[in-house]
């Protein structure tokens, strides 16, 4: 569903170039040239204007930075222009077209591991990230989470039958999940219904453990379930979220490793993205789809892999 809602999006995009292409070269005379760029320019420009405006809504529900994280203005533009290169890679390349169910390595190291993708996403979000996996030869499987905008509960049958089938395929009787944002919730809520046995360790990019207040601007049944309520030092988690955090066994956070950004435009508060018990690793200068695409986060990721499967 979201491979097509992006080809969509990037055919409406098209069909904006065009339409202002012509305009400007039948109605204004420019030159062909000058009218394509200026096409190009203004959808451009309403991209950056996207970028912009989930940080500027982030900002206003963020507590201040620890100074070991703040950022000059060259760190601002880095972080800005890398996560707005991150959402064209994956919104306009990797999600419409680079799918992907299994990519099993030759001489496998370590224990598989099961890509979950977050929000609006596909596998195809793994792209950049499956290549490091592959380099470093860990096999690894992924799915696509639907209904696109259904509830999280909804996800478990997909990640139950998903483990069960990189288990047999691997041989193996556990397996490592690497969650993206809404993928971590997703694979909570799988711990709670089936349990541990099959999980070695839980990696979360950037996951939303107590909420974002961003998802109060989304749309779909997860999106209400994601949400946090209020400023970031008075705020309160949806609804949804007491009650997992209520049913869930306080020690299986151990299995949990939480790597996110206190730079976090979707995340907001980033401190959400902490979880009490689990092993925290906080970064900094590196936005929320450009977390999968970033080499010191991939670098993280494998390392926790190849730690698991020692352990």
């Amino acid at each position: 569903m979201v491979a097509r809602i992006t080809r969509i999006l990037l055919l409406l995009q098209l069909l904006v170039v065009l339409t202002l292409y012509a305009l400007a070269a039948r109605i204004w005379h420019w030159n062909d040239g000058a009218a394509l760029a200026f096409g190009v320019a203004m959808v451009l420009l309403l991209r950056l204007g996207i970028t912009a405006n989930n940080f500027f809504l982030a900002a206003h529900y963020r507590a201040p930075l620890p100074s070991a994280f703040r950022l000059d203005g060259r760190g601002k533009l880095r972080l800005f222009w890398q996560e707005f290169g991150a959402t064209m890679l994956c919104s306009s390349w990797s999600m419409p077209f680079r799918r992907f169910h299994q990519r099993p390595a030759a001489a496998a190291r370590g224990l598989p591991v099961l890509l979950v993708h977050g929000y609006g996403c596909n596998s195809g979000y793994w792209d950049a990230m499956s290549r490091a996996l592959t380099q470093a030869g860990i096999t690894h499987h992924a799915l696509d989470l639907e209904p696109a905008f259904g509830s999280i509960e909804d996800y478990v049958p997909a990640l139950h039958d998903a483990i069960r089938t990189l288990c047999a395929a691997s041989g193996q009787d556990r397996v490592v999940l690497l969650a993206h944002s809404m993928g971590g919730l997703a694979a909570r809520a799988y711990l709670r219904v089936h349990g541990a046995a099959h999980i070695a360790k839980i990696l979360t990019l950037g996951t939303p453990h107590h909420g974002t207040a961003l998802a109060n601007f989304g749309v779909g049944v997860n999106t209400q379930e994601m949400g946090w309520i209020g400023c970031a030092g008075q705020g309160q988690p949806s609804s949804w979220l007491h009650t997992l955090t209520g049913s869930e066994n306080p020690e299986s956070y151990r299995l949990f490793v939480s790597i996110y950004s206190h730079h976090d435009n979707i995340i907001s508060p980033p401190s959400s993205s902490r979880l009490e018990g689990a092993k925290n690793i906080e970064l900094g200068g590196i936005g929320h789809v450009a977390l999968a695409l970033d080499a010191r986060v991939q670098a993280l990721v494998i390392e926790e892999i190849l730690a698991a499967s020692r352990s």
